[in-house]
């Protein structure tokens, strides 16, 4: 059974903020006792108070919160990020698990005011970031339990480590704050330092005869290089790869736990697609003679944390992404062994847009994997039985919808293993066996497969249809048809900057006052003019004006001209919009280090 943390290490639940002029003042009020957190205004200096100050002049604002995130400084000034708002959603292995509902960002940028005017110009573009970043989506925490690890990591952990504050215990790489938290760490604040992940939290209860079923599905995003859709793509030099999610489905019943991990994220060598204003920017490979380096690298790092690894490929065998599969084929040629098999499925080739049934072949090339590799388990004294001792890694280009529904497909089967083995079905039967169940896992998957499709790509997962109906239906190929233009203008036009929050986040990118951000090139005269809205509005124009010309070519002969006009002048518009895409597109502009 897990030990209990050291209770002089437990964490505030429930906290005052308080704002003074000159200062903010966070003071514990979930019954704790404990020092008051405060935090100058003007430079962000941390100190511990035994008591709150004597306000003079105005009356502080007060407000609840719960949780401090960290601090992030920047060029003049420091920003405190805090929890305001919060949403239980559950528990992890019997411990409440909460949504951040509303991050605030609290500036501590008295300073700024006497800084010379160009940086007070870059402190304030980079403090609008900070307001990108106050909107990250699925962020999750536990005042109680390290939701950094695993099932199993948290069983293996010794009896010391859990007595340590849940900081310590966490996993740098699913630690979402771990680059705000290090000014808390210099000030030994314990206390107040709350471990976040981002990823997705989803759980279910539902009952089988006399069993209830409680099955949790929950995702931590890797924080080595994340990013927007477009933006992060394969992997850096050290084998860290973009879209890395390890996934984990536990169930609980009569006592006995189980879970299952599965991982995913992109192909492991250098690659990237330069976003120009196309749908589909071709893709690039990048020193493709350090494609094999980059691979084993990545592949060590992951047969030391999950042991045999079987890396799925999803992607198709022709076209631009058919140069990618070859390559991540030739590059893992080498390293190859029986602790780590490599097995191609041309997702699109095979299952088409509408015949996902057809996975069943996938699942016969890698089912003796999965039962060799098992699953961990807990019996119902919390005596461990068995270990997982292998993983499942599914890529496909983004590594959001092909994945999501192939990964659904195997928490399904293991899912069944597992109620077979804890004696709720007999062999013949299946999930798909009780309606009620199936509905409730299949929304469980499709659920966590939009929350991080939204966290990558900004939208849901397409063919979210399949994963939540077992099908594909006419109204999922059309939202399916949105989210994809959705995506195109997320890509072009948003994502851009909201690369730049998470670098300053996740510390990719330090601020120094020799180090500022990318200085902009004076802009020749169209550039100056160019916007994708006021293009994308006379496109727009040229073709209703097009449209309403040829309606009445039978009446004027003359009408014919104006509609080849506007015709022509809305392709000529289209066609320098494409030739300038550069231009129109909402470019990272931090320069971050390879």
């Amino acid at each position: 059974m897990l030990a209990k943390a050291d209770p002089s290490q437990k964490l505030y639940t429930r906290m005052r903020l308080w704002e003074y002029s000159d200062q903010f003042v966070v003071e514990p009020s979930d019954g704790s006792s404990g020092s008051c957190l405060a935090i100058s205004r003007l430079n962000g200096a941390l100190t511990l108070l035994d008591e709150l100050p004597n306000s003079t002049g105005h009356s502080p604002k007060v407000q609840t919160i719960f949780g401090v995130v960290g601090m992030l400084k920047l060029l003049a000034g420091s920003y405190l990020f805090v929890i305001s708002e919060r949403e239980c959603v559950g528990s992890y292995l019997g411990h409440p698990i909460f949504k951040v509902s509303k991050l605030k960002v609290l500036p501590c940028d008295h300073s700024v005011k006497n800084s010379p005017e160009e940086q007070k110009k870059t402190e304030s573009e980079f403090s609008a970031m900070l307001k990108v970043a106050e909107k990250t989506p699925g962020l999750y925490f536990s005042y109680d339990v390290n939701i950094t690890l695993s099932a199993q990591r948290l069983n293996d952990l010794g009896d010391e480590s859990r007595l340590l504050p849940l900081w310590r215990q966490a996993k740098p790489r699913f630690l979402w704050n771990n680059y705000m938290l290090e000014i808390l760490i210099d000030s030994k604040l314990d206390k107040y330092m709350l471990p976040v992940i981002q990823g997705s939290f989803q759980n279910f209860q539902s009952t089988i005869g006399k069993d209830t079923i409680d099955v949790t599905l929950i995702a931590r995003r890797c924080t080595r290089r994340t990013g927007t859709r477009m933006w992060r793509r394969g992997a850096d030099s050290d084998g860290y790869v973009a879209n890395f999610v390890e996934s984990e489905q536990i169930v609980k019943l009569n006592g006995f736990t189980a879970s299952f991990v599965q991982v995913r994220g992109s192909m492991p060598f250098l690659w990237e697609q330069v976003v120009d204003l196309t749908y589909k920017p071709k893709f690039q490979i990048v020193k493709p003679e350090e494609a094999p380096r980059v691979a084993e690298r990545h592949f060590l790092d992951l047969r030391k944390k999950y042991g045999n690894v079987i890396a799925v490929d999803l992607v198709n065998k022709g076209g631009g992404e058919g140069r990618l599969c070859e390559k991540y084929a030739s590059s893992i040629q080498n390293i190859l062994s029986d602790d780590l098999r490599y097995v191609h499925f041309d997702f699109h080739k095979i299952c088409g847009h509408m015949h996902f049934e057809r996975l069943s072949l996938l699942y016969d090339k890698i089912e003796e994997f999965l039962v060799n590799n098992r699953y961990y388990l807990l019996n119902d004294k919390g005596e461990k039985i068995e270990t997982q001792i292998g993983v499942v890694r599914t890529n496909c280009i983004d590594c959001l919808d092909r994945t999501n529904v192939t990964q659904s497909m195997i928490g399904r089967k293991m899912l069944e293993l597992q109620l077979q083995r804890l004696g709720v079905f007999d062999a013949e039967k299946k999930i798909s066996s009780y309606p009620n169940f199936d509905d409730c896992f299949k929304i469980l998957w499709a659920n966590h497969g939009d929350d991080i499709s939204i966290q990558y790509s900004g939208t849901p997962a397409l063919k979210g249809d399949f994963v939540r109906y077992g099908k594909r239906t006419s109204q999922g190929l059309v939202k399916d048809g949105i989210s994809a233009l959705t995506r195109y203008y997320l890509n072009n036009f948003i994502d851009g900057t909201k690369q730049d929050a998470t670098d300053l986040l996740q510390g990719h990118y330090i601020v120094s006052v020799s180090r500022d951000m990318a200085p902009k090139k004076p802009k020749k005269r169209v550039e100056s003019y160019a916007s994708f809205p006021l293009a994308f509005a006379l496109i727009a124009m040229g073709f209703f004006f097009a449209m309403l010309s040829l309606r009445q070519v039978r009446n004027d002969i003359w009408q014919l001209v104006f509609s080849l006009f506007w015709g022509g002048l809305s392709l000529a518009i289209a066609a320098f919009v494409k030739a300038n895409g550069r231009v129109f597109c909402n470019r990272p502009r931090l320069h971050i280090p390879s």
